[in-house]
């Protein structure tokens, strides 16, 4: 069984990837999409990645700007490469992305057997497109687990998750059409955390990728340090390890929704958890295993940093 994965390649994308892969899980093909930079660097760190790491695996152009709105990146937060650093950077590689995001996804659902598994890691764009062109082949996707979206309070403004803000109406579209959506969100992956001190062992692992690891991981983290935090929350490898062991998440029904208008309120997700109020449509990570999963994500990024 083989599985998509869908990305706006920043630094805990690619974290989230060598996650997968760490897992064992075979990935079919990725989709590039805007997110937190523009679509062209994003590209260029996929290049990047691909050279260091050796992916093997296939890597599309996907959407370069939202359903409807103007485009709107994470890159005021994590700079122009979208991959802030303590110092190396990922080499600098040309777009080498091998054709139209949508014409691979529309064949993977056409051609793969079995279950059809799809991790989102950006906004839902290239999912939306899919879903409006060909609903027929949105269907067929068995499980679309999404990190983005929040029960409580944002993260990009103090109502919305920065994915669910890039294209909310992507979102709405998703849920409109009924997809097997699961959403990793802000809250769950806030008990996901990563500090200064777990940036060491990444270092002494020793491989010939170590040290850009640990200078991306670093760099990550110190997002949340140079804001008075302590701590950084993982959210893309913790969605990662939510696809790979769901037996460590527990997830609920509920009915989410996406919030369209309004200064302060566009891209937030509503959550109702109240059957007698609303008829469930999508499911939410509620609880699991914090020490479990973050030991996961750290041993993948270890086991990738010694290598040689």
């Amino acid at each position: 069984m083989g599985v998509w994965i869908d990305t706006d390649m920043g630094f805990d994308d690619i974290a989230a990837i060598l996650v997968v892969k760490h897992l064992g899980l075979e990935i079919d093909g990725v989709s590039l999409v805007f997110g937190n930079t523009e679509l062209g660097q994003v590209c260029r760190n996929a290049a990047g990645a691909t050279q260091v790491f050796g992916w093997d695996f296939p890597i599309y152009r996907g959407r370069h700007k939202p359903v409807l709105a103007e485009i709107e990146t994470a890159a005021g937060i994590l700079g122009e490469t979208g991959i802030p650093t303590l110092g190396l950077n990922l080499p600098v590689c040309e777009d080498n992305t091998q054709g139209c995001a949508f014409t691979a996804l529309c064949n993977w659902l056409e051609n793969t057997c079995g279950t059809k598994r799809v991790l989102a890691l950006g906004p839902l764009t290239n999912i939306a497109a899919l879903a409006l062109a060909r609903p027929d082949l949105a269907a067929r996707i068995d499980e679309l687990v999404w990190m983005g979206g929040g029960v409580g309070k944002g993260n990009h403004t103090a109502s919305a998750e920065f994915n669910a803000l890039a294209d909310p109406e992507a979102l709405a579209i998703v849920l409109a059409h009924e997809l097997s959506l699961k959403m990793v969100e802000l809250d769950f992956c806030r008990k996901i955390l990563a500090t200064p001190d777990d940036v060491h062992p990444i270092r002494a692992a020793g491989g010939a990728n170590a040290a850009l690891i640990a200078d991306m991981t670093g760099g990550f983290i110190n997002i949340a340090i140079s804001r008075g935090r302590t701590a950084m929350a993982l959210y893309d490898p913790a969605a990662a390890v939510a696809f790979a062991r769901p037996d460590l998440v527990r997830f609920d029904r509920a009915f989410i929704g996406a919030e369209l208008c309004g200064s302060l309120t566009r891209g937030r997700t509503v959550v109702e958890t109240r059957s007698s109020h609303a008829t469930f449509n999508a499911a939410y990570a509620a609880d699991g295993d914090a020490e479990a999963i973050l030991g996961i994500i750290f041993d993948a990024l270890r086991t990738e940093a010694a290598k040689s």
